[in-house]
């Protein structure tokens, strides 16, 4: 009885989707016409017993939009996740997902300046403002100011040690701004920026025995942070410790293929380490992704006969 039960199963379940798939449908016209109050309980409820691809990027496309404009966080953000896990290269997809969170960080900050406006947090936000605008002077001082108040803030020597560089221009003093990153340092010692920066500014100054243990750390701290063991396998190479190069440059073109930089530097620590076979493939696969770099930019550059 059991087996003979089994087509019955699947005939229902087969029906079950058939009637989903077309309220989900029905939703998608309902929010396309405005009416999104209606469109969305369908959607949130039939979305996941969709199978069809097609469909199932319209209703969750219909579900985004309807809940952004509903100021319906979870549900955008739910159906947001959805689109880009199943359409991550859809240019619309991206467009969206951008707009969102920006539409959505525009909303917190306005939030945190209505709800918090002394809080140091809201300081921030106006001092990261400035800066973007420009107005470092002014963004230093309130920068400063969270300082005096909340000395151990993550972020903030940070902030005022990039404002510094900035100033100091590529010829300019560096010396205040490296105080600020060790500063940094010392509120939070996992900031793997302020070890890359201070080991960028040694490296640039042939100081490689301060560059190495900087980059090195900043490796450590976020192992997902290419540009760290670039420049230490880079400042290795300069201070002829091309053995001890190879590893992060490895680590390197593993994360970062395409750029030529890193097969270079590969292949030269390989040519000094007695890997003939291994720097001679590098530096095949450098001229490969320059090649391929330099074609990017012309179609970048120039518009596509159509």
């Amino acid at each position: 009885m059991a087996l003979a039960s089994l087509p019955c199963a699947a005939q229902a379940a087969k029906r079950a989707s058939a009637t989903s798939s077309a309220s989900v449908q029905q939703a998608v016209k309902l929010a396309a016409t405005g009416r999104c109050k209606e469109a969305v309980p369908v959607l949130r409820r039939g979305l996941p017993r969709v199978t069809e691809k097609d469909l199932r990027y319209h209703a969750a496309m219909a579900l985004t939009r309807c809940a952004m404009g509903m100021n319906d966080d979870q549900d955008a953000a739910d159906s947001l996740l959805l689109l880009k896990r199943e359409f991550p290269a859809d240019p619309e997809v991206l467009y969206i997902t951008a707009h969102y969170f920006t539409e959505m960080g525009m909303r917190a900050a306005q939030e945190l300046v209505a709800k918090a406006p002394a809080s140091y947090q809201a300081q921030r936000l106006q001092a990261e403002a400035l800066e973007s605008a420009g107005k470092n002077d002014e963004a230093a001082a309130i920068y400063s100011r969270i300082l005096t108040d909340h000395p151990k803030t993550p972020g903030i020597h940070y902030r005022l040690g990039q404002i510094l560089l900035a100033e100091a221009g590529p010829t300019g003093s560096t010396d205040k701004a490296k105080v600020e990153f060790q500063k940094e340092l010392e509120v939070d010692p996992t900031n793997a920026a302020s070890e890359f920066i201070l080991g960028e500014l040694a490296r640039r100054a042939g100081q490689w025995d301060d560059a190495i243990p900087h980059f090195t750390r900043a490796a450590t701290l976020d192992v997902g942070f290419a540009e760290a063991y670039l420049a230490l396998g880079m400042t290795l190479n300069a201070s002829s410790k091309f053995a001890d190069a190879v590893k992060p440059l490895e680590h390197y073109v593993a994360l970062e293929p395409g750029d030529p930089a890193g097969h270079y530097q590969l292949a030269m620590s390989y040519a000094r380490t007695g890997n003939k076979a291994g720097s001679t493939e590098q530096l095949a696969l450098q001229a490969k992704a320059a090649s391929a770099a330099q074609a990017t930019d012309t179609t970048q550059g120039h518009s596509v006969p159509q």
